[in-house]
């Protein structure tokens, strides 16, 4: 008898058990190989679906296929926890090794969990749902799946797998010790192992649904050394342009060159600290490109704190490089997590299509060259469910940028630095961290370990004084209350006298808007032909991109700058970071000293003029409430003025001196000290870190409890940590936009019948044209009627009235377009 894995839709044509898991554990072996888990990655391949070689489960998969309307519940059939219990059961016996013990309960917990997430060892109710799974749940007709699956995998065959597993387990285990890690790099070694088989899993499936014959194969070297060919020859041709002999031009192309030759150190984490405005998308491209080739690294992934950055950023590397196809821009999931499916019994196939494709389309970042935000990298390694946690194995053997590393969440800095340092000791990965203000994250408990003499920049005071464009003005002592939108307005046109164009910086939405609106009711700014611009991430990416850059109807921003033209642009702090854009007067409400440089960075960007104006000021309209890290930001940037008054020669006279940067982060991180581990209110206030790392808490209420040690040697609550993670607190949900032709066309598509490989490019596509909604804006549209669901409920989108051309989502649904401009 054949025992079936899966059956295609199409054609009825079946896919056998034995199929499936030897090709799954293929997959899950040329991704273990990468970082030398070849054979612990897998073995979890070859067992995870060992559950399926029963009658019980032919019959169940059988009926499926011919009842499609009325299919089997849906977990009927437990087909993932035998391989599981078969693990367990023979490598986990009283006389076992702690070595063979450990290897046990790592490759079960994968095989039982590949459906959901990794399961706890021991969890805040003091029970371990892993032992739950693998001893005391009861399968009906596991003897026959052990009996069947011996016919194909002999029980010596699996020892000596095993054996090797163990092998390559314990000679990670000792290389953490040697490294002095804590014990969370090892939660985190178990992850990549799962994500191996996660990504083999689904590939294999659809593959197999799709009837694809051949791997598709990309030839990263050759890419790479293509591509910094072409960066050469882009820099080369910078080099002959009218301005290029300046002082700060030749000063970047020195920066640059230092980068290309700092490329041929081996793998490690390093910084480079290029002010704003230094060419540091390119540079760090160069070294990137040139890494890349010299230490045969096939990824290479930029982790920025914004979609905006990510727009310009891959738009410029796009235009250089010339191949579309190999550069994926990964902004936010389209397919919001709420939406996705998950109960604790659902361990059957999901045979509804539409589910299953959208399960199968998922993108796994199988690309060179990746843009994501730094959101995304840490759902990656901390967000539950198994859609993240597929691309993780992707992540080693690459150059990883992160852009702006500043912008980690507070309460995310621990995690992020666990995070790195896994993927530079295990993951074999080069880590580079840009940013004209780094924020110290080797000074903070849980440290980041950084490569001996870690920055690239040579002699940064020299190229910090060369580099300066702009002073810092602090207006914040002129009116304790703050300015409301009306005094704004007027310090604005005080500006306007004097310059051509103004940038005004706000931290909230509301304000920026209240601005906006009371700019546009003044009459000077139509008299004097002023433009005036607003953005915020209520706009969709395609959408901010036209105004940034403009399309075939009209000029955007950059341009209209360049050419001089008069504009006042209101904006969140989206705007402050990698955006290549120069006002002649910036203007930011007090925030963290970190942003307030970025601000900084947006004025006078280019040194056209010797010196430009930059103000700080409060903002009245702000509420702040619901942002604390700003809130606390501003605070400790508050004591910094005042330390700067008093004495500016403490902090080189400069307020955006390296001096007056570290002083700020030394207040900062001092005061959000305990915050740095993710502490979960819900939790009275444990924190995640500790989850994932040594769970002493949960461990010892555990040994109250049971007046024993725990039956297993690990005891991470990974899927309680999972459970609480959100990279940031206020939880949004994706919607897509209907803004311009695009935009529409993608909803209706979106409405159809897609196959799986169809479908992962609609999704791609549709992170252009998706904006992040609150749960409270997002009520207030459906109160409207403005939502729309798709793909059967998994994706939402919004009505035409409910999205405008100045502002982007309207909630209240007063949107208004001018169908002529699309």
């Amino acid at each position: 008898m054949s025992y079936i894995a899966h059956i295609r839709q199409k054609d009825n044509e079946i896919q056998t058990v034995q199929d499936h898991l030897n090709e799954v554990q293929q997959g899950a072996e040329r991704a273990g190989e990468k970082i030398g888990i070849k054979t612990l990655a897998g073995i979890t391949g070859l067992l995870h679906d060992m559950g399926k070689y029963t009658d019980e489960f032919l019959s169940y998969i059988q009926e499926a296929v011919a009842n499609p309307d009325k299919p089997p519940r849906r977990g009927s059939v437990d087909h993932s926890t035998a391989g599981g219990k078969l693990i367990h059961e023979r490598y986990h016996f009283s006389g076992a090794t702690p070595q063979a013990k450990c290897t046990a309960e790592w490759v079960a917990n994968c095989i039982i969990s590949h459906h959901q997430g990794l399961r706890d060892y021991i969890s805040p109710d003091q029970t371990s749902p892993y032992i739950e799974r693998v001893i005391t749940k009861e399968l009906k007709q596991y003897e026959q799946a052990r009996e069947e699956f011996y016919k194909h995998t002999p029980p010596e065959h699996l020892d000596t797998l095993f054996e090797l597993a163990t092998s390559e387990l314990q000679h990670y285990i000792q290389i953490i010790k040697d490294h002095k890690l804590p014990l969370i790099t090892g939660s985190l070694l178990m992850k990549y192992m799962f994500s191996c088989l996660i990504d083999a899993d689904r590939t294999n499936t659809r593959r197999f649904e799709e009837n694809e014959t051949s791997l598709e194969s990309i030839d990263h070297r050759f890419f790479f050394q293509t591509s910094f060919t072409l960066l050469s020859q882009h820099l080369a041709g910078l080099e002959q342009g009218d301005s290029a002999n300046t002082p700060i031009n030749q000063l970047r192309r020195e920066m640059s060159r230092q980068c290309e030759e700092f490329a041929f150190r081996p793998s490690g984490v390093y910084t480079l600290s290029i002010p704003t405005g230094g060419g540091k998308t390119l540079a760090s491209m160069r070294y990137a490109l040139k890494h890349a080739i010299e230490h045969n690294k096939e990824r290479i992934i930029y982790i920025v704190p914004y979609t905006t950055i990510i727009e310009q950023n891959a738009a410029e590397i796009r235009s250089i490089l010339q191949n579309d196809d190999m550069i994926l821009e990964h902004h936010s999931n389209v397919v919001d997590d709420k939406f996705e499916d998950r109960h604790e019994d659902d361990d059957g196939e999901k045979y509804e299509v539409r589910k299953k494709n959208l399960k199968l389309a998922r993108d796994h970042w199988d690309r060179p060259i990746i843009f994501t935000t730094m959101i995304q990298f840490l759902n990656t390694f901390y967000a539950s469910g198994t859609r993240n946690v597929r691309r993780l194995h992707q992540l080693s053997n690459a150059v990883i940028v992160f852009d702006e590393v500043q912008s980690v969440p507070v309460n995310c800095i621990s995690l992020f630095n666990a995070a790195l340092n896994f993927l530079n000791v295990i993951g074999r990965s080069s880590l580079l961290l840009c940013t004209a203000t780094q924020p110290g994250l080797d000074f903070v408990k849980h440290k980041l370990h950084f490569s001996n003499e870690p920055e690239i920049i040579q002699d940064l005071e020299h190229v910090g004084r060369s580099f300066k464009r702009v002073e810092l003005h602090d207006l914040t002592q002129e009116a304790q209350a703050g300015w409301g939108a009306d005094e704004l307005s007027c310090f604005v046109q005080e500006q306007m006298r004097e310059v051509n164009s103004v940038l005004v910086i706000l931290n909230t939405k509301t304000a920026v808007r209240k601005l906006f609106e009371t700019l546009n009711e003044v009459q000077w700014l139509h008299d004097e032909d002023v433009q005036i611009v607003h953005l915020s991430t209520n706009m969709c990416p395609a959408h901010r991109k036209d105004v940034f850059a403009g399309n075939e109807e009209q000029d955007g921003l950059i341009q209209r700058l360049e050419k001089g033209e008069r504009i006042i642009c209101v904006s969140t702090q989206l705007i402050e970071a990698g955006v290549n854009i120069s006002f002649e007067c910036v203007i930011r409400s007090l925030a963290g000293l970190d942003s307030i440089a970025q601000a900084a960075g947006r004025c006078n960007r280019h040194g056209k003029d010797e010196i430009r104006n930059v103000y700080i000021v409060r903002a009245s309209d702000e509420v702040l409430t619901h942002l604390p890290e700003i809130k606390i930001g501003a605070d400790k940037t508050e004591r910094v003025l005042q330390e700067f008054r008093v004495n500016p020669a403490s902090l080189g006279n400069d307020l955006l001196s390296s001096e007056a940067i570290a002083c700020y982060f030394k207040y900062y991180f001092h005061h959000i000290e305990e915050k740095m581990h993710y502490p979960i209110k819900q939790l009275e206030q444990k924190n995640l870190f500790d989850l994932i790392d040594r769970n002493r808490y949960y461990v010892d209420a555990y040994k109250n409890r049971h007046a024993k040690q725990p039956e297993v040697l690990n005891h991470y609550a990974i899927a309680t940590a999972e459970k609480y993670f959100e990279a940031i607190s206020n939880r949004a949900t994706a919607v897509l936009v209907p803004y311009g032709a695009k935009g529409k066309r993608l909803i209706l598509d979106l409405n159809g019948a897609l196959e799986p490989n169809e479908l992962g490019e609609f999704l791609r596509e549709a992170q252009q044209y998706t904006v992040n909604i609150y749960d409270q804006e997002l009520r207030q549209l459906e109160k409207n009627g403005d939502v729309i669901p798709l793909l059967h409920g998994h994706v939402l989108a919004l009505r035409e009235p409910a999205y405008s051309e100045h502002f982007g989502v309207e909630p209240k649904g007063e949107g208004t377009w001018d169908m002529a401009m699309f």
